[in-house]
């Protein structure tokens, strides 16, 4: 039995290994310039147009290659989105924003050994929801479509551009989507 075990030993390790090497584990954080498209908000019988906000986002990444040209890329993240609602002759503005544990699951096609495209679907579950007046009440679900570039600077550091559209919508009352450019830099263990 003690003779069986050292061998099974170096075959897993071996493995372990192997896979390893193949799945990159890493972080990232970086930019968010984020806003909120659809109608607008009226409160007290005054519009609020809403602006882009700027804010952050930071989490885990990897990267599960299949083949040379194509990997998915999982993420989850913490991400900040939201938008700053503004009215003509109003003084005080309404800063609307929600925090969401964001899961974009990336198809990552290597246009080069620098450059990639990432493409995919992207849930977001709402955690927070800083607004110093209510609004309407924010769904805890989000839904989004993700595109963006990546480069790869060196074989560990990377930098990732990206755009998320919702399409499911933000709120429970009013016909707003979530809409959100990000821009990152990352590190792979």
């Amino acid at each position: 039995m003690k003779k069986n075990l050292i061998p099974i030993c170096i075959i897993l390790i071996t493995t372990l290994s192997a896979h390893a090497q193949i799945v990159k584990l890493g972080i990232k954080a970086g930019v968010n310039y984020a806003n909120q498209n659809g109608s607008d908000i009226t409160v007290n019988n005054v519009n609020y147009k809403s602006e882009a906000i700027t804010n952050y986002h930071f989490g885990l990444v990897a990267e599960l290659p299949l083949g040379e040209s194509f990997a998915f890329q999982p993420e989850v993240l913490y991400s900040t989105v939201g938008a700053n609602y503004k009215a003509a002759g109003v003084l005080a503005d309404i800063n609307n924003e929600l925090g969401y544990i964001t899961i974009p699951v990336l198809a990552k096609i290597n246009l080069s050994k620098t450059f990639s495209l990432d493409l995919g679907p992207q849930a977001s579950f709402l955690v927070s929801n800083k607004e110093n007046v209510l609004l309407d009440d924010p769904k805890s679900f989000d839904f989004g479509a993700a595109a963006g570039l990546g480069i790869k600077v060196t074989k560990s550091i990377f930098l990732q551009g990206r755009y998320v559209v919702g399409l499911s919508e933000a709120s429970t009352n009013a016909e707003i989507k979530n809409s959100v450019v990000q821009v990152s830099a990352g590190f792979y263990f």
